[in-house]
């Protein structure tokens, strides 16, 4: 491999983790460095760091947020309820 393409796996711990964890791309960027943008997109992917993945975790989060929001809006009414049924 040449020197260029270790010195950015070493730089990258998540890239020489990924690259360990899929070997198909030591032989990859072995015979074609160029490709080491290509396994960087992938990587992103596995990581879950490309934007639609943002998205949708931030929207569960939000979702996650807003079903708490509301099961605590449920618990005071009931308590309300039971305080004024006294």
């Amino acid at each position: 491999m040449r020197r260029d393409v270790l010195q950015v796996l070493q730089a990258s711990p998540e890239l020489r983790q990924y690259v360990r964890q899929h070997p198909v791309w030591y032989r990859r960027l072995a015979r074609d460095p160029g490709q080491l943008q290509a396994m960087e997109k992938e990587a992103n992917y596995f990581y879950g760091r490309t934007l639609p993945q943002r998205v949708e975790k931030m929207q569960n989060q939000l979702g996650l947020a807003m079903m708490m929001i509301e099961m605590l809006r449920m618990g005071q009414a009931t308590v309300a309820q039971a305080q004024a049924g006294q």
